[in-house]
C-alpha cells in the first residue's frame, strides 16, 4: 500500500510518497480503504514540527478520514464490509472525560494517521456516515464538526442564544452551521467582506470585519444591546483572548480551540473573576457526542461547506493552500476509488 509520511525530517519537503507492506486486520480490528482526507491545522503544525516536536519519524499525518470497510478482524460487530465510515480522532475515547492514556490515542500523532490507501482501525475507533453525505464531506465531520459540535453543547446554547465565531476556516464555519441548527444567534469576524457575505448566505446574523473594526469585541456586546454573547469560538489564541472577553457576556463560556494568533500574551484577569467568565478549553470530542451530532446532522440534512479538493498525492501543496488562509470551509483531499 502506499502512504504519505514525514520521514527524515519535519518540514513540508519531508512530507514524501511511501510504501508499506500489505495489511490485515487482528481481533477487533477492521481495515479500511480510504476515500476522503480533510487537513486541520493540527496536521499542518504535525508535518512542520511544531505540534510535537518529539514525535518519531516517520509519521503518517491527518487524523481525518472517510472510506470503506474492506475487511474485519475476529469478534468484530459494530461494522461490516462495505459500510461506509469515518476515523475518529482518539481511537480511544469512546466516552466520558478526556485522560492522557485516552489523549495518547489520537491519529495523525502519536498514531499514523489517515494520509494513506488504507488504514487498519480498531472497530471501537470509527462511525458510520451518514447516507446523505459524499467521501469528502464526510472527511471533514471527525475534527473541525465535533470540535464546534462539543464546544456548542457543552455551553449549553439553546434557542434564541448568541455565538461569536472567529474567521471563516473549517470549525468557524461548522461554529456556524451547527449553532443555526440548534436555533442560535451567529456572528461572524473576518477581514474580508467576501467571506462575510458568503456567511450571512449560511445564515450568519452579523458579520464584523476586524480590520475595519479592530475592537470587534465591543462590537458584538453592542450587537446584543450591551448583553454580550453566550459562547465564543477561540480559535486564534493569545492575540484574540482580549477581544473576546470583551465580547463574552457574563457567565458565559470562551472555548479554546486555536492558536492561530499565538500561544502566550499578558491579560488581565479582572475581567474573568469579575464576570465569572468560563474558559473552557476543547479537544475534539468523543465518540458518543460524534454519534450524537451526526444524528443532528442527519435530521437537518446538513452538508459541510468544502473550499476546495485536492488529490491525495498533492497534500503539500493542498496545506500550503490551507497555510496562506484564503480557504472557506474545510480544505480536503481525495483518494482513487
Amino acid at each position: 500500500m502506499r502512504c504519505l509520511s514525514v520521514q527524515k525530517g519535519f518540514g513540508l519537503e519531508n512530507l514524501l510518497p511511501e510504501s508499506r507492506p500489505d495489511v490485515r486486520p487482528g481481533p477487533g480490528q477492521v481495515v479500511v480503504r480510504t476515500r476522503a482526507v480533510s487537513l486541520n491545522y493540527r496536521d499542518l503544525l504535525t508535518v512542520l514540527g511544531l505540534y510535537n516536536p518529539k514525535q518519531p519519524l516517520p509519521i503518517v499525518p491527518c487524523s481525518d478520514g472517510a472510506g470503506e470497510v474492506v475487511a474485519v478482524g475476529e469478534g468484530v460487530t459494530r461494522v461490516a464490509p462495505g459500510q461506509r465510515v469515518t476515523t475518529t480522532f482518539a481511537q480511544g475515547w469512546l466516552a466520558g472525560d478526556l485522560t492522557k492514556e485516552k489523549a495518547r490515542t489520537t491519529l495523525g500523532g502519536p498514531l499514523d494517521g489517515a494520509l494513506s490507501e488504507v488504514m487498519v482501525l480498531s472497530q471501537e475507533g470509527v462511525v458510520p456516515i451518514p447516507d446523505h453525505l459524499t467521501w469528502v464531506e464526510a472527511a471533514t465531520l471527525p475534527c473541525a464538526a465535533l470540535t464546534a459540535w462539543t464546544a456548542l453543547t457543552g455551553a449549553g446554547i439553546k434557542a434564541g442564544d448568541t455565538v461569536l465565531v472567529q474567521g471563516t476556516g473549517g470549525v468557524s464555519i461548522f461554529g456556524l452551521q451547527l449553532g443555526r441548527l440548534l436555533g442560535a444567534r451567529v456572528i461572524v469576524t473576518s477581514k474580508s467582506s467576501t467571506k462575510l457575505e458568503r456567511a450571512k448566505g449560511l445564515g450568519a446574523w452579523h458579520g464584523i470585519d476586524y480590520t475595519s473594526t479592530p475592537a470587534w469585541g465591543t462590537k458584538a456586546l453592542e450587537l446584543t444591546g450591551g448583553r454580550g454573547v453566550d459562547l465564543v469560538l477561540e480559535v486564534g489564541g493569545a492575540g484574540t483572548l482580549a477581544q473576546s472577553l470583551k465580547a463574552i457576556r457574563p457567565g458565559g463560556t470562551i472555548a479554546m480551540i486555536g492558536i492561530l494568533s499565538g500561544v502566550s500574551a499578558e491579560l488581565s484577569l479582572t475581567s474573568v473573576l469579575m464576570s465569572s467568565v468560563r474558559i473552557q478549553g476543547v479537544l475534539v470530542g468523543h465518540r458518543e457526542a460524534y454519534e450524537a451530532m451526526n444524528r443532528a446532522i442527519t435530521a437537518a440534512q446538513l452538508r459541510p461547506i468544502v473550499d476546495r479538493v485536492f488529490p491525495w498525492l498533492e497534500a503539500r501543496a493542498a496545506l500550503e493552500h490551507m497555510q496562506a488562509g484564503a480557504h472557506f470551509g474545510k480544505v480536503c483531499l481525495e483518494l482513487p476509488a
